[in-house]
């Protein structure tokens, strides 16, 4: 493990904070948990149980902080403002992150998958589905995707459906939609048990998103696990332990 690195905060006075886990293989951009940090993700059982990948240097990991309790989980502020504040760490990731992974990966070599798990989920889709010209593949796991479902108030406008994947991709059209069929890739991956359903209605947001996708032909992949496999840590570090072998 790498030493915990400070990338600023464009437009700020803040830094959030940077893990890396590997020496080679292909990128990928970790996201954790609503209002979690870049430590989650080891103290949490993923980086175990994916290290013999890790150390057979298949994927080397940069783990990212949320910004996401001034964000999206800042329920003090209406939905758009959320939205706006949102917009800032989408500039951090471009502008502070992706030279720093370039930087440590010696050039774009290889494509950057984006992974999250929970609110996580929805940072890797809208990532990938904002930049999939350097991120093309998502890994979304327990994911919600529609933010004005988030126990939002008042009035929603532009910050808010170019924030929304679900909006955004529906509405997509012409060579834009093009692009994004030619370029990005999702895999969303759900269960049916324990916290699925309620409250964080991971479950229906899943495969609402996953149709809309169907429906504008973008590439994606839906996995739905059993009604014992719950929103919660263990049954993340089994799915993404199936799953990416395949992709690095």
């Amino acid at each position: 493990m790498s030493e915990r690195i400070e990338l600023p905060v464009p437009g700020t006075d803040a830094t959030l904070g940077v893990i890396r886990h590997g020496h080679f293989g292909r990128p990928m951009l970790v996201f954790p948990s609503e209002a979690g940090r870049a430590e989650d993700f080891a103290n949490n059982g993923m980086l175990d149980a994916i290290r013999g990948l890790v150390d057979a240097g298949r994927v080397t990991l940069f783990c990212v902080d949320s910004l996401d309790g001034w964000t999206w989980s800042a329920r003090d502020q209406p939905t758009e403002e959320r939205a706006r504040r949102h917009g800032i760490y989408h500039d951090w990731l471009e502008q502070s992150v992706l030279p720093h992974i370039a930087y440590e990966m010696g050039g774009w070599q290889t494509e950057i998958i984006t992974c999250g798990a929970s609110l996580g989920a929805y940072h890797a889709a809208h990532f990938t589905l904002q930049r999939a010209d350097v991120a093309p593949l998502a890994i979304g796991m327990s994911g919600s995707y529609d933010p004005t479902t988030w126990r939002g108030w008042g009035d929603i406008g532009d910050a808010t459906y170019f924030a929304n994947p679900m909006a955004y991709v529906r509405g997509a059209d012409g060579d834009h939609l093009n692009w994004l069929r030619s370029r990005a890739s999702l895999l969303l991956v759900v269960g049916q048990g324990p916290f699925e359903w309620e409250p964080t209605k991971s479950y229906p947001s899943t495969l609402a998103f996953a149709d809309v996708l169907r429906e504008k032909g973008i590439p994606h992949q839906l996995d739905v696990w059993g009604y014992d496999s719950a929103h919660d840590w263990p049954w993340w570090q089994r799915q993404l332990a199936h799953h990416l072998p395949r992709f690095v």
